[in-house]
C-alpha cells in the first residue's frame, strides 16, 4: 500500500477506531479500537482466496499493523463464531498468546476446537452471553442479542470516554426465529436513548430492499423435499448453519430416516452445537457414516459440506463418484441448502451438473426457496437507524457497493452526510466531541497464509503462480564447456501445461542452439548472459507462434 497519510499522534479521550478488514470485502473482518494508551479489537476474521491467488489457503487482515502495539492490546471480543471473524484469532494468538478473548458459548467452543488444531492454549477465552457487561480499562463492553445464520450471535455497545459505539456484527430481524432468540430491539432502543456516537452496521444486503424472509419460510421447500424423494436425501449446507441442520433432523425424524454427517468441519461444528445445547438431536436419530449402508437409501440423510462447490468437499467428490462412502444414484435427492457465494456460481454448478447427470435431482435456490440471507436487508436497517439515532455512521462488512448503499440508507434517516463515513480498510478515523472524521491511513493489506507460510508470499511469487496455471512452463537445459567456448549437450527443451505434441520444440530447439553457439563463439562466457539468451529466443518464438506467456526457466550447466 502506497501514499498512506500517517495519521496524528491520538490525543487525550479521543476514540481511535481502524479497520484492519472487513470495509471493502466480504471476510477478514476486524477492528481495532484505541484510547489512552489502551487497545481493544473486535472480530479478527479470515478471508477465503478467489482463483487469482493460486496456492494461497487465507488471507489475514491487517495484522503487522498491531506489531508494536500487542503490549497494550488489553480484549479480544467476537461477535460470532464463522470463520470470516474468528479464522485468524489462532493467528493473532501466535504473535500474543495471553489477551483475554471475549465471545459467546458456540463462538469459543468453535474457537476452541480451531486453537487445538493450532496447538495453543484456551485459558484466555472468556464467555459472555446477551446482556453481560464487561469492563476493560477505558472500555465498558455491553453484549446484545442478535440473529444471524449461526447461533449465539453478538452485537457490542463500547462506552468510552469519548462516547458509545455500537458494532451490529452480521445480524438480521427475524421476527420468527428457529432459536426464539430475537435481536434486541429494545437494547437498540435503550442505546438511542442514551446516545450513539458510532453506528458501525453491517451491510452484506444493504442494496437490497424490504426486510430479510424469516428462517422458517423455507420450510416448505425443505418439506416438499422429504415428501418427494424416495431414495436417498443428501442435504448440502454452511457447516455452521446450525438452524437448517436442525430442521433438516427434524424433518428427517418426522419421516422415519436417519441421519449422518460427511465432512469434518460438519461433524465438529454440529458436535460442539450438540454439547451445548444448540442442535436437538431426536433420539436414535444420528448415525455413523460407517453404518450408511446398513440402512436402505428411503431412510437416510446425509448432510454434507461442499454447497459452494469446493473442489475437494464431499459433495463435488460425490459428483464425481470419488466419495468412497457415498454413492449419488438415480432417483436421490440433492438438497443445496444455501445461497450462491458471488464467484462461486461455475464450481457450484459444475457439481450441479455433474450431480444431474448421476440421475439426482437437484433442489436448489435457483429452483426453491431453500435458502435465506444472514443479513439485514435495507429495511431492517433502515428500522435500525431510525430506533438507534446514531450521531455517526460508519457502513461495515461489504464491498464497496455495500458500504455506499448503507451509507445512503443512514443519509435517508437524517444522519448528516458529513457524518457517514464510506472508509476502507486502513482508513483510521477518530471520534472526539460527538464527531467522527478520517484523519488518516495505515497498512492493512494482505497477509497471505500458503501452507504453514504465513505473509511471505510476494506479489512476483503469486504472478509466478498465475502464469504457470494459466500459460503452462517450459525449461530450456544446455551444458556448455566455458573454457572451450563450446555446447556439449543440448538445448533440451521440456513443457508442462502447455502442448503434448512431441516434435513441437524441434524448430525453436535449433534457434537456441545457434543462439548458443554464436554466444560462446564471441567468447561469452557470462552463465546469466547465456541464460537470457536462450530465454529470448523461446520467448520470441512462443509469442509469435502461440501468442502465450508461458513461464520460461533457462538452465545452463557449466562443465
Amino acid at each position: 500500500m502506497t501514499g498512506l497519510q500517517t495519521p496524528p499522534a491520538l490525543a487525550p479521550d479521543t476514540l481511535r477506531i481502524v479497520p484492519l478488514g472487513g470495509v471493502g470485502e466480504v471476510g477478514r473482518n476486524m477492528t481495532v479500537f484505541e484510547i489512552d494508551g489502551h487497545l481493544l479489537l473486535v472480530d479478527c476474521g479470515v478471508l477465503f482466496p478467489d482463483d487469482d491467488l493460486p496456492g494461497v489457503d487465507l488471507i489475514l487482515p491487517g495484522l503487522d499493523y498491531l506489531s508494536d502495539k500487542l503490549d497494550r492490546v488489553i480484549g479480544l471480543l467476537l461477535t460470532h463464531g464463522h470463520e470470516d471473524h474468528i479464522g485468524a484469532v489462532p493467528y493473532l494468538l501466535a504473535r500474543r498468546g495471553d489477551i483475554p478473548v471475549y465471545g459467546s458459548a458456540l463462538t469459543l467452543a468453535l474457537l476452541g476446537a480451531k486453537l487445538k488444531e493450532h496447538s495453543l492454549p484456551d485459558t484466555q477465552l472468556h464467555r459472555v452471553t446477551e446482556g453481560d457487561t464487561v469492563a476493560l480499562g477505558p472500555f465498558q463492553c455491553e453484549f446484545l442479542a442478535v440473529n444471524h445464520s449461526i447461533p449465539d450471535a453478538l452485537a457490542i455497545a463500547i462506552r468510552t470516554p469519548a462516547g458509545t459505539v455500537l458494532h451490529t456484527g452480521d445480524f438480521k430481524m427475524d421476527q420468527l426465529p428457529l432459536d426464539h432468540r430475537l435481536t434486541d430491539l429494545r437494547g437498540f432502543a435503550r442505546l438511542g436513548e442514551e446516545g450513539v456516537d458510532l453506528l458501525m452496521a453491517d451491510s452484506t444486503n444493504a442494496e437490497i430492499s424490504g426486510f430479510t424472509p424469516w428462517e422458517i419460510d423455507v420450510q416448505p421447500a425443505l418439506e416438499r423435499v422429504f415428501n418427494q424423494a424416495t431414495k436417498k436425501i443428501v442435504v448440502a449446507c454452511f457447516a455452521s448453519h446450525v438452524h437448517r441442520v436442525q430442521q433438516i433432523m427434524d424433518l428427517a425424524a418426522k419421516h422415519g430416516r436417519k441421519v449422518c454427517y460427511v465432512g469434518r468441519s460438519m461433524v465438529r461444528n454440529m458436535s460442539v452445537a450438540r454439547d451445548l445445547g444448540f442442535l436437538k438431536v431426536p433420539g436414535d436419530t444420528l448415525i455413523e457414516l460407517d453404518d450408511l449402508d446398513s440402512y436402505p437409501d428411503s431412510r437416510v440423510v446425509v448432510v454434507s459440506t461442499g454447497s459452494q462447490g469446493e473442489p475437494l468437499s464431499a459433495l463435488a467428490r460425490m459428483a464425481n463418484r470419488e466419495h468412497p462412502v457415498v454413492h449419488i444414484n438415480p432417483g436421490d435427492f440433492v438438497l443445496l441448502a444455501s445461497s450462491l457465494i458471488p464467484g462461486n456460481e461455475n464450481p457450484v454448478f459444475r457439481v450441479v451438473n455433474g450431480l444431474t447427470k448421476l440421475g439426482a435431482t437437484v433442489v436448489h435456490k435457483g429452483n426453491a426457496f431453500v435458502h435465506v440471507s444472514g443479513h439485514a436487508s435495507a429495511g431492517e436497517l433502515l428500522y435500525l437507524y431510525n430506533i438507534v439515532q446514531p450521531r455517526n455512521a460508519m457502513p461495515v462488512h461489504g464491498e464497496p457497493r455495500h458500504l455506499v448503499a448503507n451509507a445512503g440508507l443512514a443519509r435517508s434517516t437524517g444522519v448528516p452526510a458529513d457524518r457517514v463515513l464510506v472508509v476502507e480498510d486502513g482508513d483510521v478515523i477518530d471520534l472526539a466531541h460527538g464527531v467522527a472524521r478520517k484523519v488518516g491511513q495505515v497498512d492493512a493489506s494482505f497477509i497471505f497464509v500458503d501452507g504453514a507460510t504465513v505473509g511471505d508470499i510476494s506479489d512476483s511469487s503469486l504472478m509466478d503462480r498465475r502464469i504457470l496455471g494459466e500459460e503452462g512452463f517450459i525449461s530450456i537445459v544446455a551444458a556448455v564447456d566455458l573454457r572451450a567456448h563450446t555446447l556439449v549437450s543440448g538445448p533440451d527443451l521440456h513443457a508442462r501445461g502447455f502442448l503434448d505434441d512431441p516434435h513441437l520444440f524441434d524448430d525453436v530447439t535449433t534457434q537456441v542452439r545457434d543462439a548458443l553457439v554464436d554466444a560462446l563463439d564471441d567468447g561469452q562466457d557470462d552463465v546469466p548472459q547465456l541464460r537470457r539468451a536462450m530465454r529470448r529466443v523461446v520467448g520470441q518464438w512462443v509469442s509469435r507462434a502461440f501468442r502465450a506467456r508461458p513461464m520460461i526457466v533457462p538452465v545452463v550447466i557449466t562443465v
